[in-house]
């Protein structure tokens, strides 16, 4: 990897940093979306998490452990609250920080 990439990416993280608060009062209600969703299922959330749009729903299922038929079920109301596209592999339409689920749990 040269070495403006890797400044080029470093920016970029930092930017999302400064600018989470904002994105988390721009994405309320789609993050509260999310969180009823997910509920308290560890392997619902990690599979949120894991929907980047680069993953196959093999991959979620076997990354996240989640089942199969619960996957499924999972991106049909993540589909019908469009926090997702109709398009496979999924891609959450809203950024989540990595540790979203833990922040809302205390």
């Amino acid at each position: 990897m040269n070495e403006q990439t890797e400044l080029l990416r470093e920016i970029r993280d930092l930017l999302v940093l400064i600018a989470e608060p904002a994105l988390a009062k721009r994405d309320e209600s789609m993050r509260a979306a999310v969180l009823e969703l997910a509920g308290r299922s560890k392997s619902k959330r990690n599979a949120i998490l894991l929907m980047d749009g680069a993953r196959t729903r093999a991959a979620i299922c076997k990354e996240s452990g989640i089942d199969a038929g619960d996957l499924s079920r999972l991106l049909k109301a993540l589909r019908e609250k469009t926090l997702i596209g109709p398009e496979d592999p999924p891609k959450l339409m809203l950024a989540l920080p990595p540790k979203f689920f833990e922040a809302t749990d205390k």
